[in-house]
């Protein structure tokens, strides 16, 4: 008997080590998926619950004993809701450790340089994974009121950049996040800025930015053009500003400026109206907040695009030297209208 007893302990001992490991394969084995897997879990689910919905998706095998698993080592009722990527190489253990981390899927969302409040609301009325919130651009108005901030213009308190955020994150709290990173970047430039800038309010700094954005096309010659307003602003001259004009015409702006444009007084009109706009006209990013701070000193008083392809300008001293590139510049598009 007692040979018997040792014999049917050593095979248990066996079976109990072989089942041991392969367990401990399975747990850390990866599951091999084809693809990524994007996976949603609700609030309130147990981990039972999510374990079966990715059993009948073909993602995981044994959802009774990845339970029984997590629910030994104490971590069945601590998963967080939200959604995940699983990767191709993800384990059943390391799926219980990315469920209890809570590290969720991150969707994104660009708001671009240059872009007006209007634009980027309408962005983000367009992202499917927020929480919409907002009216699309027709929040604008109440906006800063929602952000704490009432009686401030929206136009140019958000940092175009990228923002990540978990799917559901509402649309107030990515533009809260753009606010704060505005404000941060404005200080931070404002906190050096160079001596012969002519106004002691950063926020007249984020206007004149908003129109370096608006006006470069070349990163380059974005400190030239904040020197020419810079210049022009101490000298009393209009800064004459086409992209301040069709900001202020609004959505009479049929993508043509015209002559008439030019003379129809509105706060905006750069043409009609000395020194810099009421405020921003566009979403001033890193480059142009820096030059908007340090302007060159090169002495240039106007500029004028060239007519290439790069959205290069020439840089002028004087009106006869600006006449001269006006010239240069018309010429050069009427000969490209009259090649064939």
């Amino acid at each position: 008997m007692k040979r018997v007893v040792t014999v049917a302990l050593a095979i248990l001992v066996v079976i109990a080590l072989a089942a041991y490991r392969w367990v401990d394969h399975y747990l850390h084995a990866p599951l091999q998926l084809a693809q990524p897997a994007v996976i949603s879990v609700p609030a309130g689910s147990s981990f039972s619950t999510v374990a079966r919905d990715l059993s009948r998706q073909g993602i995981l095998k044994f959802p009774q004993l990845l339970s029984a698993y997590a629910r030994a080592r104490g971590k069945a009722s601590r998963i967080r809701a939200g959604e995940y990527q699983i990767g191709r190489d993800q384990t059943p253990a390391g799926l219980i450790e990315q469920l209890v981390r809570g590290d969720v899927l991150l969707r994104e969302v660009t708001i671009v340089e240059g872009w007006t409040v209007r634009d980027m609301l309408t962005a983000m009325g367009r992202n499917p994974f927020l929480s919409h919130t907002l009216d699309g651009a027709g929040a604008a108005d109440g906006l800063m009121e929602r952000l704490g901030e009432a009686g401030k213009h929206p136009e140019g308190q958000f940092f175009p950049d990228t923002y990540r955020f978990a799917r559901g994150t509402s649309d107030l709290e990515v533009l809260r996040k753009a606010h704060e990173a505005m404000q941060t970047r404005l200080a931070a430039a404002w906190s050096t800025h160079a001596a012969t800038v002519p106004f002691d309010d950063p926020y007249q700094a984020l206007i004149l930015a908003s129109m370096v954005e608006k006006e470069s096309a070349l990163p380059a010659e974005r400190q030239r053009i904040a020197g020419v307003f810079v210049r022009r602003l101490r000298l009393g001259m209009r800064l004459q500003s086409d992209p301040t004009v069709i900001y202020g015409l609004g959505e009479s702006y049929t993508g043509d400026i015209r002559t008439r444009d030019l003379h129809a007084d509105t706060p905006y009109n750069t043409y009609t109206r000395a020194g810099l706009p009421p405020s921003p006209i566009a979403l001033p990013g890193e480059g142009s907040l820096q030059a908007a701070t340090h302007p060159d000193d090169s002495g240039a008083l106007f500029f004028v695009a060239t007519g290439e392809p790069d959205g290069s300008h020439y840089f002028s001293a004087t009106l006869a030297e600006h006449d001269a590139a006006v010239r240069r510049y018309l010429a050069r598009i009427r000969n490209r209208s009259a090649t064939p």
